[in-house]
């Protein structure tokens, strides 16, 4: 493992954003438009105006909750084997997730997603080595009425056995997702007994507002003992101030507000550190995810998380770019790599281009070889007598050569990640397999998996089950995009066509 963390702040630089943050809820407070909130807030300490629903927290109440919050979260799969617990067994990578749209893989078109794709992002997702929890990656515009988050969720579920997270809207949705992880668990004692889904939602809007029912739900899951994490998202420029100091410290404000309302509905609760923190590029208002500040303020985070004792994660290894390209390969890899050398322990980085409006399948198989790659990083130098091989090197000898040594053969596929959709080969090589690009060899083996047997999906019985249960929802199976055959032997380069956004609705 690496030996020490990359470190953006000094000490005393952490400790003044700490104080900042302290300052921030003490003095300005925050707005909270739920009332049980409010209640619960002034119940333990903080000092509540309910005329203007203000909410401000003195030092010694934030510090009396954030000493009852646990070190490690744990994300629990369908199947156990997949379970995982940070910060120790970090770091884990997951898809972004909640993106409206995706890039047919067939067409290479923009259009609305919808269950059908998400149950073949489950698929895929399960099937790549490189990805430890399955983040909702789309919306589902087929959802019928009443089922939104179930549309999303059963397809998921249906089809990826390792963790599963995504949001809900209301406490009504999440009791009717218990009953459906009930009848998956075996019963819904089974499943309290091992709860194994987690959700995500923002219970603060920057800049430090309390959301009616994303705050309701916050205390809803705590209560429950349901596992979930809040996310703060603030954007430098518009909504919080323009310096990577200030979008530090205001978000690392509401992630405390969150955190301690968390703990006074029921202490003990696991929290992570989840956030997505970025700057606006001021030249036209974007909304800029894959600027290497956001890596910067990422790297913040993870020192903040450390001086908290607390797990970290959130949205990293974004891009701007609205296709697979050089842009969204730097953007992807510079930020996450720098959020890994900090210590981030769960990153978002999977499938999603275009500022996280759109999945592509062929990106998420490229973003699972960033996730691999960064994986064996984080494993470090093997470092050993044994290793320094100074008796290989005092018997080859000057002028010799390695590649024929029984020392090279034992360690061909251990000493080194070999990549699955970068290309190693000649030119010429490279010309013969139809000169692909990595976005093709992405969709090649995207193709691959989902062309072949499902090994995640759950039996029919419990599938029947399910359906009696909740008629009319959608199918949630995986199944090949029409056209889609099993590839051959190498992936051809296919003719790309221009990609637009599909109108909103």
């Amino acid at each position: 493992m690496i030996p020490s963390f990359a470190k953006l702040l000094t000490g005393d630089q952490v400790a003044r954003i700490a104080g900042a943050s302290m300052e921030i809820l003490a003095d300005t407070g925050l707005l909270v438009r739920n009332e049980k909130a409010r209640k619960l807030f002034a119940k333990h300490g903080g000092k509540v105006d309910s005329h203007n629903q203000m909410v401000k927290l003195p030092r010694p109440v934030v510090e009396e909750f954030m000493a009852a919050v646990p070190p490690t979260f744990t994300f629990r799969g369908r199947d156990p084997r997949f379970d995982r617990t940070l910060p120790g067994e970090g770091p884990l990578f997951a898809t972004a997730s909640s993106a409206p749209n995706v890039i047919d893989p067939v067409s290479g078109e923009e259009r609305r997603a919808t269950s059908e794709d998400i149950a073949r992002m489950a698929h895929l997702i399960d099937a790549l080595p490189g990805y430890d929890v399955f983040s909702v990656a789309t919306l589902a515009d087929d959802a019928p009425p009443g089922m939104y988050s179930l549309s999303r969720f059963y397809p998921a579920l249906k089809n990826c056995r390792k963790p599963i997270r995504a949001s809900l809207l209301s406490p009504k949705e999440a009791d009717e997702m218990v009953r459906l992880l009930g009848i998956i668990a075996g019963g819904e004692e089974a499943f309290w007994e091992r709860p194994f889904i987690t959700f995500g939602f923002c219970a603060v809007i920057s800049p430090l507002t309390m959301d009616y029912d994303a705050t309701e739900m916050l205390m809803y899951y705590a209560e429950k003992g349901i596992p979930n994490h809040s996310i703060t998202v603030p954007n430098g420029g518009l909504s919080s101030p323009f310096t990577l100091a200030a979008t530090t410290a205001q978000g690392n404000a509401e992630f405390l507000a969150a955190t301690v309302l968390t703990q006074m509905a029921k202490p003990g609760t696991e929290v992570l550190y989840s956030v997505l923190p970025t700057m606006t590029d001021m030249r036209t208002g974007a909304y800029a995810a894959g600027a290497v500040e956001t890596g910067m303020l990422d790297m913040a985070v993870a020192q903040m998380a450390a001086y908290h004792n607390v797990a970290c994660g959130g949205y990293i290894g974004q891009t701007n770019s609205k296709i697979s390209d050089a842009q969204a390969g730097y953007e992807k890899a510079m930020s996450s790599t720098m959020g890994v050398l900090a210590g981030f322990d769960f990153l978002q980085v999977g499938g999603l281009v275009d500022t996280l409006m759109a999945f592509d399948f062929g990106q998420a198989v490229i973003d699972n070889e960033i996730a691999m790659m960064l994986k064996r990083l984080t494993q470090g130098m093997e470092f050993s007598e044994e290793s320094l091989a100074l008796d290989i090197i005092k018997e080859v000898g000057p002028a010799g050569m390695f590649v024929d040594h029984p020392h090279t053969f034992e360690r061909m596929k251990t000493a080194t990640y070999l990549p699955q959709v970068a290309d190693r080969t000649p030119r010429q090589t490279w010309k013969e397999l139809g000169s692909t690009d990595i976005h093709d060899r992405g969709l090649w083996r995207a193709r691959e998996i989902l062309t072949a047997n499902n090994d995640a999906v759950f039996s029919s019985a419990v599938d029947a089950r399910i359906r009696a249960t909740f008629d009319g929802l959608v199918a949630g199976d995986s199944l090949p995009p029409e056209g889609w055959t099993a590839p051959g032997l190498a992936p051809r380069r296919r003719q790309r066509t221009g990609r637009r956004r599909a109108p909103r609705r």
